[in-house]
């Protein structure tokens, strides 16, 4: 069989073993990343092809007359076309439960820098404001203690039970949402709108979907705290970016840590990138990011290939 990669680059700096890889089949092209109208020549002969982010679109898959599998280096499968891929017996399997240690970590990092003001402080060092202060210590921003406090989270899969693991060693208290729109009776599950009062971080871990755009608007964010810390690994649109943007400004949310954005590679209109907004931790989609996290997702891609090959396929989205 012979495949073809068409984005190494989007998890790959020169630090990953594409050994597992290489060994799942004899023969690949391996592409650093693929604009749209390099797309239909690059797949027109490969049995499997291996995805990120690059789009395949109805038309493309039926422009590859050989396809036989399409491993998506992700576990969301937004950028294929499932039903056109199905119509044409194209199996589609992704990769989970990869980053979880990376998110976590991650999550916990925005948390304790917000929490303990550490950029504002770091910048404080840099401006020499330590250094010509007349105590040993600066107490410019307020630093506080979560031990003790209360977190919401949305999404209650493999990350969102991760993250509350890790929460009780913090001393944290653990509330679970329910979604906006969720048929799920667990009595453990609280109304988002009930919950949100009640908590001192909110952190989301579900997909975005019809139910969960914009789930977090102007009208939940003056549901929090004044003092809240909100987190969002998850997905951009989930939270209202204007909305949020607003209320740090004007001192209705705590602060805010945001690993995802509506576009991304984003543009400088975005409202989370204006320079003014308090309190606000923007990072450029590292949260799943590891270097351990990204070896074993492409591990996980061999893995799948190879299960493909014996009739044993295993990750199947269709």
């Amino acid at each position: 069989m012979n495949g073809v990669f068409l984005d190494t680059q989007s998890l790959d700096i020169g630090d990953l073993d594409f050994k597992a890889l290489k060994k799942a089949i004899g023969k690949w092209q391996f592409y650093d990343a693929t604009e749209p109208a390099q797309t239909k020549e690059r797949i027109k002969q490969a049995e499997i092809v291996v995805s990120n982010k690059v789009i395949l679109d109805k038309e493309t898959l039926k422009s590859a007359k050989k396809l036989k599998l399409i491993c998506v280096a992700a576990t969301g499968t937004n950028n294929i076309d499932l039903v056109t891929a199905k119509k044409l017996n194209i199996a589609v399997c992704n990769v989970i439960a990869y980053a979880t240690p990376s998110v976590v970590q991650h999550v916990f990092a925005l948390i304790l820098a917000l929490a303990t003001r550490l950029p504002d402080y770091q910048r404080a060092v840099r401006e020499n404001r330590w250094q010509y202060s007349q105590q040993f210590c600066l107490l410019d921003y307020p630093i506080d203690e979560i031990a003790g406090k209360t977190m919401g989270i949305v999404g209650f899969g493999e990350l969102g039970q991760a993250v509350a693991k890790a929460a009780e060693a913090f001393g944290l208290k653990v509330l679970i949402a329910k979604r906006p729109g969720s048929k799920d009776k667990q009595k453990a599950r609280i109304p988002l709108n009930n919950l949100l009062p009640q908590i001192d971080i909110l952190t989301i871990h579900t997909p975005l979907a019809d139910n969960t755009k914009n789930m977090i608007g102007k009208k939940e964010l003056a549901l929090m705290k004044e003092t809240a810390i909100l987190i969002n690994t998850a997905r951009g649109g989930i939270v209202d970016e204007q909305a949020l943007a607003d209320a740090l400004r004007n001192g209705k949310l705590g602060g805010a840590g945001v690993d995802t954005l509506t576009q991304e590679p984003p543009t400088n209109q975005n409202p989370l990138l204006a320079p003014d907004i308090p309190n606000l931790i923007v990072t450029p989609h590292t949260a799943w990011a590891s270097r351990a996290s990204r070896q074993r997702l492409l591990d996980q891609v061999a893995e799948n290939i190879e299960a493909f090959k014996k009739g044993e396929p295993r990750n199947i989205v269709i």
